[in-house]
């Protein structure tokens, strides 16, 4: 029955924008949840008469970059809009928004789902201030307006989702943009990244669009997956039982596995949209527009490291998950010329040593420069040091920094190749060895190793392995 029918949606999500103020206001914005309620609050937040909005530059720049960062159109004059409701957590009776004349529109987010990367347009993007957060309690409803007046991207796709799988795809890739860009941590549990899923159904091969249901309070990405296909299914029934769904927005209860009806088309309240008296027309610069320009996103470094660095697709996806652990691989790649060992090198060394030492993951506060861990891997790939010792090198540059060539010779660990003196020490340790030399010419072809081993102990580590083997082969 569920192959008969085709599943539309689109998404209308909040992010969080990462300034250190509110949108119009000096209070502190509410990125991290606060200690406790009603912390950073002023006269204009909280919409004592006479208070005006001041417009915040930087939420205006984190916003220009996103669009950017979205392939987005970024328009060079926009509008805000005065959204009217009543509501407990909104103190002023009304939402500064852009309604009409948003601050970007017409872009593309690129996500792979499974192995195909597909295209997803986005529609609008636009900016307003947060309402603040009501805390029911038995008979009780508490306001902490905290969050109240801190700024939001609205950002509204076109309805090209066909599975859950192609939602939270996009969502995945939507939140590692924000996060490339700068503009925000989009972190769910924190409440900087919320979504609301528009799903309708169509026999396939239709082209209209029929009643949406909007869901909303979907709080992580798992949850949305569950939303969907339970929203798939009671439309189903409703059609298939000669019904009509109706167009309504929904709450989705995770704990509970469905959704309750919240507002209907009916009943939904007007807004009295209409131009915000308190603020110009916003203008940007084209030169402002311009210099927040982003290169290269994570979906072209992923899929460069997979189709031209050959990387295992699970190595490409961490490696392009933030722009700071990307950039860094970017230089150790130029610097080495071997995207192979780079990629082995951080997600392998460097990761245990960060785990090992209970620190999180920031190239930026590494002890040790780029073109160190790169020096690391030269004298590997030249055999001047083992892979073993190379190990030792990057954690004491780990730990304490300093310079590779300077500690490979503190420590002893540069690799002797001079033929000459390898040879005289391998056949000492074939002559203090008769017994097991004799063991081996006679089928014990596993002394081999023994023997290899005896002349690195010989040689106090400092002989390369490699050249100790062929001598051996060669006197054997």
């Amino acid at each position: 029955m569920e192959n008969q029918y085709e599943i539309v949606m689109g998404l209308e999500t909040h992010v969080r924008i990462k300034s250190e103020t509110k949108m119009f206001c000096a209070c502190r914005n509410a990125v991290e949840l606060a200690d406790e309620p009603n912390l950073h609050t002023c006269p204009y937040c909280m919409a004592f008469p006479g208070a005006l909005p001041v417009l915040n530059e930087r939420v205006i720049d984190l916003a220009v970059r996103a669009g950017q960062a979205m392939r987005c159109t970024v328009n060079e004059t926009s509008i805000f809009d005065r959204k009217s409701y009543f509501y407990p957590d909104n103190p002023s009776g009304f939402q500064i928004t852009q309604l009409y004349h948003p601050i970007v529109q017409h872009g593309i987010v690129r996500a792979l789902v499974g192995d195909e990367v597909k295209s997803f347009k986005i529609e609008r993007m636009h900016i307003e201030a947060d309402a603040g957060k009501l805390i029911h309690s038995g008979n009780k409803t508490l306001c902490d307006y905290n969050r109240a007046g801190s700024p939001l991207m609205e950002i509204v796709t076109e309805p090209d989702f066909r599975s859950k799988e192609d939602v939270i795809g996009y969502l995945e890739e939507l939140q590692k943009l924000m996060r490339w860009c700068g503009a925000s941590d989009a972190d769910m549990e924190k409440g900087q990244l919320r979504c609301d899923v528009n799903i309708s159904i169509r026999k396939p091969g239709e082209t209209i669009l029929n009643n949406r249901v909007e869901l909303k309070n979907i709080n992580s990405f798992s949850a949305i997956g569950r939303a969907i296909d339970n929203e798939y299914k009671r439309q189903i029934k409703i059609v298939e039982t000669g019904g009509k769904v109706p167009q309504e927005t929904r709450g989705w209860d995770d704990e509970k596995g469905m959704s309750s009806s919240q507002r209907s088309k009916e009943d939904a309240m007007d807004y009295r949209y209409f131009p915000e008296p308190d603020l110009p027309p916003l203008v940007i610069s084209k030169e402002f527009i311009e210099a927040r320009a982003i290169g290269d996103l994570p979906i072209d470094r992923r899929l460069k490291y997979v189709n031209e660095y050959k990387l295992q697709a699970d190595d490409a996806r961490i490696l392009s998950a933030s722009r700071e652990l990307s950039d860094f691989y970017e230089e150790l790649v130029k610097l080495t010329n071997d995207a192979k060992k780079s990629c082995s090198y951080i997600t392998t060394i460097l990761f245990t040593l960060f785990d090992a030492h209970g620190e999180t993951i920031s190239f930026a506060g590494l002890k040790f420069g780029v073109e160190e861990l790169a020096r690391v891997i030269t004298l590997v790939n030249k055999d001047e040091i083992s892979s073993t010792n190379a190990k030792i090198v990057v954690e004491e540059l780990f730990l304490n920094g300093g310079k590779t060539d300077a500690i490979v010779d503190t420590k002893k660990l540069r690799q002797v190749s001079d033929t000459g003196a390898l040879k005289v020490i391998a056949e000492k340790v074939l002559a203090d060895n008769p017994n097991q030399v004799a063991e081996y010419k006679s089928g014990k072809e596993n002394l081999f190793g023994f023997f290899v081993g005896q002349c690195m102990k010989a040689s106090a580590g400092q002989g390369n392995p490699k050249m100790f083997t062929e001598i051996l082969k060669g006197i054997l």
